[in-house]
């Protein structure tokens, strides 16, 4: 079908009765002749074709945003790498105010029947070596031993490891980390996490790093929570859970 409407055929004039407005000249008839034209009836059919294409593509656009419906929050903790052998290496100010916050979620989490996961780390050359005291969480530590337990060799605790399958098992869709260290194994599972489509959260206060200068940027530019939020968004879910 020919091309209609094409722009360099109006030809848009002052209306005489409206000086402000314009009248429209298509191929030097007034517009209103030539929409009762054969010509006009083209355009119009056109037209209507293109508002019906608009309404489709516009109700298709908005349907998604209809119908979607956000997933329940189903947390789980993961405390990762407070191992002897590592604690003497952090700061000592987040170490003092992070082991006694991890035990604070270890107990909220155990009391609402909630996951909890425990990671280790151990490098194959270089340590520490399963089954010996540096290798383990310090006594204080409120961890239990029917509590999952992951060992890693990556700072990522999912590369090569059952971590995603655990937490997919027990249906798990959004982590709280917590543990060290801030700038290494706690950042690249955080990440890790995103990239496996988990909403992951580091907990304010039970996060260690090398500085606490250095704990606090990656507190910063990742997404966190501090306790009285962390306990807003778990009774949220526990209520959810039980309607």
């Amino acid at each position: 079908m020919e091309a209609i409407g094409a722009a360099e055929e109006l030809d848009f004039q002052p209306c005489p009765r409206y000086p402000h407005s314009v009248r429209g000249m298509v191929d030097g008839r007034p517009w209103a002749a030539t929409l009762n034209s054969e010509r006009g009836r083209e355009m119009k059919r056109a037209l209507g074709i293109s508002l019906v294409v608009l309404i489709v593509l516009s109700a298709a656009a908005q349907a998604p945003a209809q119908t979607q419906k956000l997933a329940p929050l189903k947390p789980a903790l993961v405390v990762i790498d407070i191992q002897n052998a590592f604690l003497p290496d952090m700061s000592e100010s987040d170490v003092k105010a992070a082991l006694p916050a991890i035990n604070e979620c270890l107990n909220f989490f155990r009391s609402n029947g909630l996951p909890i996961i425990r990671v280790y780390h151990t490098d194959p050359a270089e340590g520490p070596k399963p089954g010996t005291k540096e290798f383990e969480y310090p006594n204080t530590a409120a961890v239990k031993p029917g509590d999952p337990k992951v060992i890693k060799n990556y700072p990522n605790g999912f590369k090569k490891t059952d971590l995603d399958k655990i937490l997919k098992d027990k249906g798990c869709n959004t982590l709280f980390l917590c543990g060290l260290s801030a700038t290494g194994c706690v950042l690249a599972t955080y990440h890790g996490a995103l990239d496996l489509d988990y909403d992951a959260f580091l907990i304010r206060g039970a996060v260690i790093g090398p500085e606490a200068s250095q704990t606090k940027a990656v507190l910063d530019i990742c997404q966190s929570v501090d306790g009285a939020s962390l306990l807003v968004m778990i009774k949220a879910a526990l209520y959810e859970a039980k309607k």
